[in-house]
């Protein structure tokens, strides 16, 4: 085997073990809003919507029958949304980010003023 054939080989490996993010990945670093959008990019995410911030009450509501949903892109708010319809990001370091994993699922919760977000992957 000639060596190009070789490193396109070890390329091409290694490129095919970086595309989804590992619960492993997710346990070992901190979590930060680079985090997040490579979380994002890099699986087939889901969401679910625990709470969110309601006007009527002037404060967030929580949701008892929140449900797992694969997660709906949106051109609305992209800055705060990062494309999600579901996720709301605040901005200035006031978003809290944090690991989670149950029974199916594993990924970022995602907790700040208006609501709490999990983003997540099947197992």
């Amino acid at each position: 085997m000639n060596l190009s054939v070789h490193l396109h080989q070890q390329i091409t490996t290694t490129t095919k073990n970086t595309n989804n993010m590992t619960t492993e990945q997710l346990k070992t670093k901190k979590i930060t809003l680079a985090t997040l959008k490579s979380f994002i990019n890099k699986n087939e995410v889901y969401i679910k919507m625990e709470s969110s911030f309601d006007g009527m009450s002037d404060m967030i509501e929580y949701d008892k029958n929140a449900k797992y949903m694969p997660a709906q892109k949106t051109d609305n708010n992209v800055k705060n949304t990062l494309g999600l319809n579901g996720l709301w990001l605040v901005g200035s370091s006031r978003n809290y980010f944090r690991y989670f994993e149950d029974e199916n699922f594993y990924g970022i919760d995602v907790t700040n003023c208006c609501g709490s977000s999990l983003i997540a992957v099947k197992k």
